[in-house]
């Protein structure tokens, strides 16, 4: 026993700077930022406490729950880019002419500055030519739909969904990557066994490929999911909360009231419930597909 206390030491000795880093851009914002939420803060003026006052405010406020509605409708692209990634990295691990070329293509979304994928999707779907608001706009109207031109950023009813377009578009190289890694870890003997077996393409993907790549799966609708839900750079870039605040997310919410407005208390005091609704969808994700995994 007397020999493994140098060990210890000498292991927290190690640990020490990545927890030195931790205490002070981690632990110590989130606990102040956590006190700031009960108290009226606004940067010049000491923090003067009041309680729930700011949850108060919150949730009797109109403009939060459209947040919070928005930041909770923005999960449909959880779905849509995982499934839309698992079939991209099943096409993508055939050794193919140029795949190579195809996987960097669908990479480069990933990569590109929020701001450049900004001024593209703006000039994509600007109002005055747009290739994208013209497309629409033709469809709609070929189905009758529409008698007059709509923009796609400037209409509050379809504006958030084209910045959730957006989002799918970065995010869908980064998890056909990840999916790739899982397909390129499950040994081939299993599908050469399968084949053996009589099992055809669509039960070998359904039986092997989906149940081997259950810890993947997790992993990504995990960070999906937190992803998605604070969503934020793509609606400041993009419509800045507008038309009509249509497109306001809590986080988004929390930078307007409090970068712009000073009013800290209530900026945090939305962070912290968008904290707590992170934290449920981290246990229902874990809870549902790590419970199904481990059934297997």
């Amino acid at each position: 026993m007397a020999q493994q206390a140098p060990t210890t030491r000498t292991a927290y000795l190690f640990l020490a700077p990545a927890l030195i880093l931790l205490a002070v851009f981690s632990f110590w914002p989130v606990g102040f930022g956590s006190f700031i939420a009960f108290t009226k803060f606004n940067l010049i003026d000491p923090p003067q406490w009041v309680g729930l006052a700011n949850f108060h405010e919150l949730f009797n406020e109109e403009l939060f729950f459209l947040s919070l509605k928005n930041s909770a409708l923005y999960l449909l692209v959880v779905p849509i880019i995982q499934i839309l990634a698992i079939v991209l990295a099943v096409l993508v691990n055939n050794q193919l002419p140029g795949i190579k070329l195809f996987r960097a293509a669908y990479y480069v979304p990933v990569v590109t500055a929020v701001s450049v994928v900004g001024v593209i999707w703006n000039f994509m779907y600007s109002a005055d030519g747009g290739a994208l608001t013209v497309a629409l706009n033709g469809v709609l109207k070929a189905l009758r739909l529409i008698d007059e031109p709509i923009g796609i950023l400037t209409d509050d009813r379809i504006a958030l969904f084209a910045v959730m377009f957006i989002t799918i578009w970065r995010g869908l190289g980064w998890y056909m990557v990840l999916y790739l890694a899982g397909l390129q870890a499950i040994p081939g003997d299993i599908y050469e066994a399968a084949v053996l077996d009589g099992a055809n393409a669509w039960q070998r993907f359904w039986r092997i490929t989906v149940p081997q790549l259950a810890p993947t799966i997790l992993l990504c609708s995990l960070m999906s999911m937190l992803a998605a839900v604070k969503a934020f750079e793509e609606v400041q870039i993009m419509t800045d909360g507008g038309p009509a605040q249509s497109t306001y997310t809590v986080l988004f919410y929390a930078y307007k009231f409090g970068i712009q407005e000073l009013k800290f208390g209530r900026a945090l005091a939305a962070s912290l419930v968008m904290s707590a609704f992170c934290i449920a969808l981290a246990w229902l994700n874990f809870r549902f597909l790590q419970g199904k995994d481990a059934r297997r």
